[in-house]
């Protein structure tokens, strides 16, 4: 068996192929609030939390004016964005509300809270945030033991 990887890796990026890049950046920019770092025309887009090169791609290449694959197919499920704390999730959800997008579920996961929508390209989009670990749940012989419990929305809502 090999080595376990580094403890410190981490998914830098997710490179999303979409359909009209103006309407994906309406929605990761202008809905999620992400920053645009670098437009390469009507072809691809680069953007980003807190001045990263970039945390998602958008490219036309394969795609523009495409339809999301049919259910059934394999591919992406959902890309998760971690929110640093339980107010800035509620501000993500408050903006995903006023924008008219429909949420497709909202869970607690133990180990974290978690809202689940789609983006215009059809692309599963899970926003979420973690609970300090020494509050995730585990079993008696310590190993984690995540759940799926509907998310109290409403309370989620009201944090400032």
């Amino acid at each position: 068996m090999s080595e376990p990887i580094h403890p410190q890796t981490r998914i830098g990026h997710v490179h999303l192929k979409v359909a009209d890049l103006d309407r994906a950046l309406g929605f990761y920019c202008g809905v999620l609030g992400f920053a645009l770092m670098q437009r390469y025309d009507s072809q691809a887009a680069f953007v980003s939390a807190g001045g990263y090169h970039h945390h998602i791609g958008l490219n036309t290449w394969e795609s523009a004016g495409g339809e999301p694959p049919p259910p059934g197919t394999t591919g992406l499920y959902h890309l998760a964005i971690l929110y640093p704390t339980r107010a800035a999730l509620a501000d993500a959800l408050r903006r995903v509300e006023a924008a008219g997008i429909p949420l497709d579920g909202a869970s607690d996961h133990g180990v974290s809270e978690a809202l689940y929508l789609r983006d215009p390209d059809g692309n599963g989009v899970e926003l979420y945030r973690d609970r300090p670990e020494a509050d995730w749940p585990r079993d008696g012989e310590g190993r984690l033991a995540m759940v799926t419990r509907r998310l109290d929305v409403a309370d989620l809502r009201s944090e400032t």
